[in-house]
């Protein structure tokens, strides 16, 4: 695997044009997930503050979590942006100011924004900060990315309703950065502009409030009639349109995952690969990054003698519950092909532990269980500079030295025999049964 965090880096392929090697921008919602993402290979990791964000459910960070933040993706080469990407009401911008000056002081890199009264604050209040205009703006041309880079902005996250082919367009007639989503999950309404959660829930998923109501299940039901004889032969109770037997229906999509095609989007020009999961765990966020890695890696190396590993995607699923889309990027998908169903018979893994400390002289490892195991289990180590690997627990011992047969308590420190070596923050999962 090339080096990875050298984002920026130009690629000369055989075929003449230079590539922008692209960077690989993972989710975080608290400290710990920020480090293991930019372990595994982020180049750049978005966060939330406790306020002026789209995840309020997520940990967040406060102002002196991101100082740490910042100082630990600077010594790694990487970037940290912070989401301030809601839709502003006339009592949010009183604190629109002093946030960024914040976020100022604390080193951010750059923030994500939609509101253009946060664009000419944050100007105003903390010009250093780098302005990245948010996904929710829909921008879906290039008439308008040049119209927002007028405005102080230098990078475009696009609307997730673009083709690759209109990315090819832009690029021709621009010259800022363009991001783009390419894995997570996928809001059902345009750029993510729902209004769903509010209607049923009073909750604003514009400013944060979302309650996922595109993922309830629902029916379709005949309107009862107005005539109250009609009434009493049905009884007070509306008739499902298409029959009892017919299930229920969610408005959800698919996941994103474009791992297959990074190619087509590298070659277009997108500057910036997104992850979507500031509300995932660390071994969502480490194995989805670290796979987006070794391909981008991979593909700018040699572009022209470049394939897919297989493994790659069996770590994507390894990581991922629901079935995958490629959205718009190859025109308007149909509702079989973005619309999520019954879920699909997908292997699912715990998050078993993480490695603290291994000692190559007794091949013990010394891990922090994250799920329970015991011996006996059939578990798999995984890391950003190791292949995989698979071995059945054959004993373990607690930090006391006396032999245990399970390890049942959360962060509950034990040791083992592992079968080949493995380093301080590879991860160990085993399959859910």
């Amino acid at each position: 695997m090339t080096e990875s965090n050298s984002m920026t880096s130009k690629i000369i392929t055989p075929r003449g044009p230079i590539l922008q090697k692209p960077e690989v921008l993972a989710p975080a919602g608290n400290l710990e997930k920020l480090k293991y993402a930019v372990r595994y290979g982020a180049d750049a990791v978005y966060i939330g503050g406790q306020s002026l964000g789209l995840r309020a459910n997520a940990d967040n960070f406060s102002f002196d979590e991101m100082k740490e933040a910042t100082e630990f993706a600077h010594a790694h080469n990487a970037k940290v942006f912070v989401a301030t990407n809601i839709i502003a009401h006339n009592e949010d911008l009183h604190q629109v100011d002093d946030f960024m000056r914040n976020l100022q002081r604390a080193g951010i890199d750059a923030i994500i924004v939609a509101d253009p009264a946060l664009i000419q604050r944050t100007k105003q209040a903390a010009p250093d900060l780098e302005l990245h205009l948010s996904t929710q703006a829909s921008t879906t041309n290039w008439q308008t990315v040049q119209f927002w880079k007028e405005e102080g902005i230098s990078r475009v996250v696009l609307a997730r309703e673009v083709s690759v082919q209109e990315i090819r367009e832009i690029k021709k007639h621009v010259d800022i950065e363009i991001e783009a989503f390419i894995h997570g999950a996928m809001c059902i309404s345009y750029s993510g502009r729902c209004v769903l959660s509010n209607h049923f829930t009073a909750r604003d998923s514009n400013r944060g409030g979302c309650s996922q109501s595109c993922r309830w299940q629902y029916d379709m039901f005949e309107p009862l009639p107005k005539d109250e004889a009609a009434l009493g032969q049905i009884g007070k109770k509306a008739l499902p349109m298409f029959g009892e037997e017919d299930p229920m229906f969610t408005m959800s999509s698919k996941d994103m995952c474009m791992l297959e095609y990074l190619p087509d989007m590298i070659d277009a020009g997108v500057d910036s690969f997104k992850i979507e999961g500031r509300m995932k765990s660390i071994h969502y966020v480490a194995t989805v990054a670290n796979q987006y890695r070794r391909a981008v890696d991979a593909y700018c190396a040699d572009p022209d003698h470049y394939k897919l590993n297989a493994e790659w995607m069996e770590e994507i699923w390894k990581a991922s519950h629901r079935s995958m889309t490629t959205g718009f990027f190859y025109g308007t998908p149909t509702e079989t092909e973005q619309l999520f169903g019954e879920n699909e018979d997908i292997p699912q893994y715990d998050f078993a532990g993480l490695v603290l400390d291994y000692n190559a002289e007794t091949g013990i490892a010394t891990i922090q269980q994250r799920n329970k195991f015991s011996v006996g289990d059939t578990i798999e180590f995984f890391g950003p500079k190791m292949d995989r690997f698979t071995q059945t627990v054959s004993e373990m011992w607690d930090d006391k030295d006396e032999v245990i047969e399970s390890a049942p308590h959360a962060m509950q420190v034990v040791k083992m025999h592992v079968d080949r070596p493995v380093a301080q923050h590879d991860m160990m999962r085993k399959e859910k049964k």
